[in-house]
This record gives structure tokens, C-alpha cells and sequence, in this order.
């Protein structure tokens, strides 16, 4: 992608206000992949001449900033999300929130990470290992990763965490770790407990998988059960009402257009990832049919000169 001024400008902003979420710009570099904390000064400074197209695009990607002009609709799951956010954060509790794929879990805890200090944010994934989740814990929230030691690395990341002024971490897709990985989160949460708050997001698969860990008496699970207060913050399925108030949100007005992306959100259950592309999709057919009758207007207009 080739980056203007007004697009470096826009990067520059959305970085200045990431790097507010940490005590010094150079902790918030250390949570920025393959980024290094002059490059990040320099950025925010305003000094772009050595600084890379696709280092922009790193850095874009990684505090999660878009070009793609999306208007985001706060609708009752929206709302439902970001309330278990910010009760967990006041209150230094466990939340773990449950909600269909595609309800808009991900798109919320980004928001609030981006409106609120002290939130970091960790994608969870099924490779993960005890190693990689303290390392990305420490990433996050701008503690040293240099070291081989685990415990070294995990002692530094609870003692920045614990110095903040409430903090909130937030295990996206939790239902992913492994049981390594859950049973090894229970020392963590112990070292963090009255520090910290803590939110898992994931799909109701958690339950299933829950119930199985109780029932055999595996390891860890009663513990992470009694952490999050035996109970799931189930959230509401998106409905149709929601998606309507996304498409005028984002200047699809036509009912005809509008029924054309239901439409299309009832055959994949409201899915709002899939709401998103059919919205895009229809905004460029309506540019094609503008641009198209645009040339008409011109072709006719010159064949009536002649």
C-alpha cells in the first residue's frame, strides 16, 4: 500500500493515542512486533523520510487501525460486551463472555482497548504454549521478552501490571489454550488477583469443553471455574434490527440495498464479519452504477451536440 501524508498523519494519530495506553513510548514499542522504539518516536514525532511504507503498515496492523472507513454501531451486544469490560476492570474480577462467532466480541475489545488505559489485549490460539502465553502477556503490556527465563519474564510482566492504576487483560478466542496453558493461568491469576482484572472472550464452546473438565475432574478446571464466579456472561445474538442500524450507519440507505444484506446475514445467523464484506459489496455496486451512469450522461450528451 502506498502511504499519503493524510494516511501517515491518520497512523500517527491512532499510534500517539496507543501509546497513551502505556507508561512511556518506549514500553509501548516493546508491545509492537518487529517495531523498534526510535522508529516509534520518530512516527509520533511527526519524522516519516525513514520510515517505510511497510512499516506502516506494520505498525497499523498491530494497534489496530483500519483505513476501510467503517462506522462502528455500539448495539446491545455491543453494549452487553463492553459493560463485562468495564465491571471487570473496576472491580479486578474474572469475566469470561460467551457469544456466537461473528457477534462482534473482537470488534468490541479492540474499542475498548482503544478508548480506555491500561487494557491490553492477547489473541489466544490453540498452538500456544506456556512459553508463548507469558511471552505475549509481557509483549502486551511493554515488559522485557529478551530473556530465556520464563518465570524471569512472567515476574516482570505481574510487577508492571500490578503498578498500574487498573489494569484489564483481555484473552480473545480463550477457549483455544490448551489444558497446559489453562491449568498454568491459574498461578498467574493467583499472582494477579486484586491487581488486575481479567477477561476471556469465546464461543460457547467453553461450556461444552467446561462441563467435560468438571465431570472427569481434570486439572485446573475447578479452579478456573470458581475464578470466573462459576458462571459465563452469555451476550445476545445479533438480530436483524442490529444489522439494519449498521447498514445506516455506514450510509447504505436504500431499503432495497439494505434488504439485500439481511438477507444475506440470515443465511450465515447475522454473522457481523460477513455483514461487514456484503455492506462494502453493495456500496461498490452502487459506486459501479454511478460511475456507469455518469459515462451514459456524457456518451448522451455528446451525441445530442453532435
Amino acid at each position: 500500500m502506498k502511504f499519503t501524508t493524510e494516511m501517515k498523519e491518520q497512523v500517527r494519530s491512532a499510534l500517539i493515542a496507543y501509546c497513551e495506553n502505556y507508561p512511556t513510548r518506549n514500553r509501548a514499542a516493546e508491545s509492537l512486533q518487529n517495531v523498534s522504539s526510535a522508529t516509534v518516536s520518530q512516527l509520533c514525532n511527526g519524522k516519516y523520510d525513514l520510515i517505510s511504507d511497510d512499516m506502516f503498515t506494520r505498525i497499523a496492523v498491530q494497534i489496530g487501525f483500519a483505513f476501510d472507513s467503517w462506522t462502528l454501531h455500539e448495539g446491545k451486544t455491543f453494549k452487553e460486551i463492553t459493560f463485562a469490560l468495564s465491571d471487570a476492570q473496576a472491580y479486578k474480577n474474572v469475566t469470561w463472555v460467551v457469544g456466537d462467532a461473528g457477534c462482534g466480541k473482537t470488534t468490541a475489545a479492540i474499542e475498548y482497548r482503544r478508548t480506555h488505559r491500561n487494557v491490553f489485549y492477547i489473541l489466544c490460539s490453540e498452538d500456544m504454549r506456556r512459553s508463548d502465553f507469558v511471552r505475549e502477556i509481557a509483549k502486551q503490556v511493554g515488559a522485557p521478552t529478551d530473556t530465556t527465563n520464563l518465570r524471569d519474564m512472567l515476574e516482570n510482566a505481574i510487577s508492571m501490571i500490578s503498578f498500574l492504576s487498573n489494569p484489564l487483560l483481555v484473552f480473545d478466542e480463550g477457549d483455544k489454550l490448551t489444558d497446559s496453558v489453562f491449568n498454568y493461568f491459574i498461578s498467574i491469576y493467583n499472582r494477579l488477583e486484586g491487581h488486575s482484572g481479567i477477561v476471556f472472550l469465546s464461543t460457547d464452546y467453553i461450556k461444552r469443553r467446561m462441563e467435560a473438565g468438571l465431570r472427569y475432574n481434570k486439572k485446573g478446571y475447578k479452579e478456573i471455574n470458581s475464578r470466573i464466579g462459576r458462571r459465563f456472561f452469555d451476550v445476545s445474538p445479533t438480530e436483524q434490527n442490529d444489522i439494519y442500524a449498521i447498514c445506516q450507519a455506514n450510509n447504505l440507505t436504500d431499503r432495497a440495498d439494505i434488504e439485500e444484506v439481511l438477507k444475506d446475514a440470515r443465511r450465515s445467523d447475522n454473522d457481523l464479519r460477513r455483514v461487514k464484506r456484503c455492506i462494502h459489496r453493495q456500496k461498490r455496486i452502487i459506486e459501479a452504477k454511478r460511475v456507469n451512469n455518469e459515462k451514459l450522461k456524457m456518451k448522451n450528451g455528446g451525441d445530442t451536440d453532435e
